[in-house]
């Protein structure tokens, strides 16, 4: 199912998947504000591009993913990466962009390695790939924090709110219940629309290599 062309229908199938995630944000439903942080559902077809597309596809609806939650920073939609926009502009672009995209490339990594070693678990496959989207995302997101922003004014405020010790027990206190929703969510709705879409994108499949034949 992964590609390794850039093929019309690759760009295509992953087009749409990029306007689900515009939608998603326009709408309000690819994220919900939750104190300083927002519980974000664009995962969903980030998981679902890595997932059936492959990698690179991936990183392309993760750098989507990347750009709007940069947009909030700079517009200050976001209170805390608005924050950190006004601390370091060009680390707030790694944190916002760049993480998404190893979060979305890895997700396409991580599905890959599984369907190999679980050929005939699919719907497992799937759950698990959905999972990693989330899991993922708030593993590089929070970590980038930890390591460029931890010191600085704003989350020492949040350290002290939530009486964290170290960094670890900052990101659990922070993340905590949003976490688990998203991931609760992000993996439902992922393993049912990637299992929907397989039959048809095995076909799309099987008819391209029957014509490189």
């Amino acid at each position: 199912m992964n590609r390794s062309k850039f093929d019309s229908t690759f760009i295509a199938e992953t087009g749409l998947l990029v306007a689900i995630e515009i939608v998603m944000k326009l709408t309000g439903l690819g994220s919900v504000p939750v104190g300083p942080l927002y519980m974000s559902f664009l995962t969903v077809p980030i998981a679902i591009a890595a997932m059936m597309l492959g990698p690179a596809a991936g990183a392309i609806t993760g750098a989507v993913f990347g750009l709007v939650s940069f947009y909030d920073a700079i517009t200050g939609v976001s209170v805390m990466t608005g924050a950190f926009f006004q601390i370091d502009p060009l680390n707030t672009f790694v944190l916002c962009v760049v993480m998404r995209i190893l979060m979305g490339t890895a997700v396409g990594f991580f599905y890959r390695a599984l369907r190999r070693g679980m050929p005939s678990h699919r719907t497992v496959c799937y759950l698990l790939g959905s999972l990693s989207a989330p899991l993922l995302n708030t593993f590089f997101f929070m970590g980038y924090i930890c390591l460029i922003f931890y010191r600085t004014d704003f989350v020492q405020n949040l350290v002290t709110k939530l009486g964290a010790a170290n960094p670890v027990m900052f990101v659990l206190l922070l993340v905590g219940m949003q976490g688990l929703v998203e991931a609760v969510v992000c993996g439902a709705v992922g393993t049912i629309v990637a299992r929907a879409l397989d039959p048809f994108l095995a076909r799309q499949s099987f008819g391209r290599k029957q014509r490189a034949v």
